[in-house]
């Protein structure tokens, strides 16, 4: 019995659950194995707990003790006498007599001052024994006696008066009645629970002390809320998120059809200048702008953020959970494996490109009629296609489901994918910074039979799969986009895909947990979804559209939702509008710019900078006139925004070396330049306080006329959307494309595939292509070295210049100074 409860219980589908049992069988085991949320007769320890404790709204009665109230009316100052009731019920009648001002009384029915106690009470309640069983005589004259069965079917009598079967009859089926009316209750009570519901969040209060001490020793400091406390504040159900461990949950996409009549909140991009060595604090600022929207103007607000990858984590980047007093805890859960997503990418790419090598070496190997045989065996007598393959079968135009009926001709056409060796685009990854994995060579081993051939790895999060992670809008979507995903071509020059080596269902398979967004947490107890994390140079650079779009639905109307687009406007933003916003649907309200004086002084000429080693002068006393310079870069990035037709807010990462008037200077020549307002700001030194006016800039920002369009049509040729980028956004005198670019933008407009948007894959550090190319250069033509295509995702990526997909390891990465203490098992190191 409690098996099956437990499976109701996890059904979606049944709302609330009664119980018909022999009274043997009502144990506590049995009644508080039921949800409380689902328990129509109202007996489990919570509901009682409740009742007894005056929470009516939160409880539902029992519907013997609502038959029991109905009948006895008037009993204000009357005695009752309870017989034989104990338990749940028992409690319940007790709790509902008391209140409604009667002196109640309770024995057992073998009790021997029974007889004493009948003489006295106005109304008697027996439980399990039959009135019969109990002498006319004992009772008092004119008393009211109710038997309650155990099938919830109360039966009255006024003793000294005799009773119609009629009206035993009516009174008999009042449990029943009101059992349907808990039912009608309890489905309300449902309907109500998938609403939009109101937050009622309780902000974590922060107390910065000065010098800021470590971000790993910040996020210690702090206690996180449970994280089924923050999704019940945030109005999330029950069912509706996975918990992973104390402070991490992920959250099922289910909820988009629950609040899909709600309208979406306001929805903030935060971008930055030309990212340098000193860095620009886009991940700070997005935590410190939502720390100071909820918990400071009490808006609600959703920071939307991508995973990191563990390659620059232990590598020379460090975590990106933000830092100071603005930041994602807890970080080191943050920056390290999280829910698994990335885990699930390596495992679904490589399956992948597991599956290529092996089709090649059976196809080598192998007759048709033994190939044949192998791809649809006989399994138990019978021979069948399975549903990819006859998915197959159909792209081949070949209309046939019996195995046994294919031609010589169509058994060649349905078992060869001839992938042309030299074509595959797909490489196998892992999730570390190892520049030796950048060439190597497969199939040594004599088991392959000589098929050698050179390969690469990329790091995890460049992998196709991570691209739709972040761009799919469901399940079905997904699936859809891996299927797509074109891993070769075969000898006549047309394109394999995923779904041709059947390994869609698989992929989809592995990655069915990675696609919910993970719940987490600022410093100040704000939520934050945690989901995907594509490289902004080699892909488009944004977390998921759907922690996006469910985010957007649980801060109601006029709650903000800030996600980031990684490194400067002209790559992360770009691509933002572009790809991001064309996939989703949605339209940006808000641009926020993020910038700093010394990473500006930088682009205004500065000297360079060594990781590791003091900063030079320059960066450290007054120097307006290298901030003036370096503005260029500013306005530059304004104007980029502007091409979309977004508001612009400039946030100003304030350090202690900044001086009043080289902050004053840049706030001027940002709102000369067109920006709605340019703000300074402290949040990493002071938390959400130190980004208050920053958020009331974005609130008004919000509510300008906004005009947003796309950079380019689709229609467009594929080297002529190439060249608005280049010309527009970086602002190239030209592009040039190598013939082998050349001839790959015409096999991907012969194969149909010209009508996708563009990623351009350059270096992060200057709106050129020469990363030493600081401030705004010009006259520059961009050379165009390759061009290949992401069909799952959905984008064509040219490669500008010489780019990368695996990160190296400096001489002294950061994993030198991460440790764990075996004592307490906390993580040393982080930043």
């Amino acid at each position: 019995i409690v098996s099956e409860i437990l499976r109701l219980n996890e059904d979606p589908n049944v709302q609330g659950l009664a119980l018909d049992l022999p009274e043997s069988l009502y144990s506590s085991k049995v009644l508080n194995a039921v949800k409380p949320e689902k328990d129509v007769d109202g007996l489990s320890s919570v509901n009682l707990g409740c009742l007894v404790h005056g929470d009516v709204y939160d409880c539902l009665v029992p519907p013997t003790v609502c038959a029991v109230m109905e009948l006895l009316e008037d009993i204000g100052g009357k005695k009752v006498l309870l017989v034989g009731l104990r338990g749940a019920e028992g409690a319940a009648l007790q709790s509902m007599l008391q209140r409604q001002g009667a002196t109640v009384l309770s024995c057992h029915w073998r009790a021997p001052q029974l007889q004493s106690e009948l003489r006295h009470a106005d109304a008697v309640v027996f439980g399990s024994m039959k009135t019969g069983d109990v002498p006319v005589s004992w009772i008092k004259p004119g008393a009211t006696v109710i038997n309650c069965a155990h099938d919830l079917l109360p039966e009255k009598h006024i003793y000294g008066q005799q009773s119609s079967p009629a009206a035993e009859k009516t009174v008999g089926s009042l449990a029943v009645a009101m059992r349907m009316q808990n039912m009608v209750k309890n489905m309300e009570r449902w309907i109500q629970s998938q609403q939009y519901r109101k937050w009622n969040l309780h902000s974590l209060k922060l107390q910065p002390v000065s010098p800021v001490p470590s971000d790993i020793e910040i996020s210690r400091a702090q206690s996180p809320k449970a994280v089924d406390v923050l999704a019940k504040e945030i109005g999330l159900l029950t069912d509706e998120i996975e918990i992973y461990g104390q402070t991490k949950a992920k959250v099922r996409l289910s909820l988009l059809e629950r609040l899909k009549d709600q309208p979406d909140g306001k929805y903030v991009l935060v971008a930055g200048i030309t990212p340098t060595p000193l860095g620009e604090g886009k991940s700070t600022v997005t935590v410190g702008l939502v720390q100071a929207l909820t918990a400071h103007l009490n808006i609600n607000s959703f920071a939307c953020l991508r995973q990191p990858s563990q390659g620059p984590t232990f590598g020379v980047k460090g975590g990106a959970a933000g830092g100071g007093y603005a930041q994602v805890i807890p970080m080191e859960e943050f920056n390290l494996h999280l829910t698994g997503d990335i885990h699930a990418i390596t495992a679904a790419n490589n399956l992948l490109a597991a599956a290529i090598d092996a089709r090649i070496l059976h196809e080598n190997t192998q007759s048709d009629k033994s190939l044949y045989n192998r791809l649809v065996p006989v399994v138990n007598g019978v021979r069948g296609f399975s549903a990819i393959q006859l998915a197959r079968l159909r792209r081949l135009g070949i209309n046939k489901t019996d195995p046994e009926t294919l031609t010589e001709e169509e058994i060649s056409k349905f078992v060869r994918l001839d992938i042309d060796p030299s074509t595959i685009t797909w490489q196998r990854v892992v999730d570390t910074n190892d520049r030796f994995l950048r060439r190597i060579t497969v199939g040594q081993a004599n088991t392959e039979k000589g098929f050698v051939r050179q390969a690469q790895f990329d790091i995890a999060v460049a992998s196709e799969i991570m691209a739709i992670l972040a761009l799919t809008t469901s399940l079905q979507d997904m699936k859809e986009r891996l299927g797509k995903m074109v891993v070769a071509n075969d000898k006549k020059g047309e394109p394999v895909t995923a779904e041709d080596l059947g390994v869609t269902g698989a992929l989809a398979v592995l990655m069915k947990d990675a696609i919910k967004p993970t719940l987490m947490q600022t410093l100040e107890g704000t939520p934050v979804f945690v989901h995907a994390g594509p490289f902004a140079n080699i892909a488009h650079g944004n977390s998921s559209v759907l922690a996006d779009k469910i985010a957007l639905k649980l801060v109601g109307e006029k709650g903000f939702v800030v996600t980031e687009a990684g490194f400067g406007a002209d790559i992360g933003m770009e691509k933002f509008f572009n790809i991001k916003c064309r996939a989703s649907g949605l339209v940006p309200s808000v641009v926020v710019l993020v910038a700093t004086v010394r990473a500006l002084k930088m682009h205004g000429g500065g000297p360079n900078v060594t990781a590791g080693a003091p900063l030079k002068k320059e960066y450290t006393e007054e120097n307006l006139q290298l901030v003036a310079d370096g503005c260029c870069n500013l306005q530059k990035q304004i104007e980029i925004t502007q091409l979309f037709g977004v508001p612009v807010v400039v946030a100003l990462n304030v350090f202690k070396t900044d001086s009043p008037a080289e902050v004053d200077l840049v706030c001027k020549i940002a709102k000369e330049c067109g920006a709605f307002d340019a703000v300074p700001c402290n949040h990493w030194s002071a938390g959400g306080r130190g980004a208050v006016k920053l958020a009331q800039a974005v609130e008004k920002a919000a509510n300008q006329k906004n005009s947003f369009k796309y950079l380019y049509s689709l229609e467009l040729p594929i080297v002529e959307k190439i060249r608005i980028i280049a010309q527009k956004v970086y602002g190239a005198q030209d592009i040039e494309l190598s013939p082998v670019a050349q001839s790959q933008v015409d096999r991907y407009t012969r194969q149909g595939f010209g009508n996708l948007p563009i990623c351009m894959a350059k270096t992060h550090l200057s709106l050129s292509h020469q990363p030493e190319r600081k401030g705004v250069p010009t006259g520059f033509i961009l050379p165009i070295s390759d061009v290949r295509a992401s069909i799952g995702a959905g984008f064509i990526y040219p490669l500008v210049g010489t780019m990368s997909t695996m990160p190296g390891l400096p001489t002294r990465p950061c994993f030198y100074d991460i440790d764990l203490d075996p004592i307490t098992e906390q993580v040393k190191g982080l930043f």
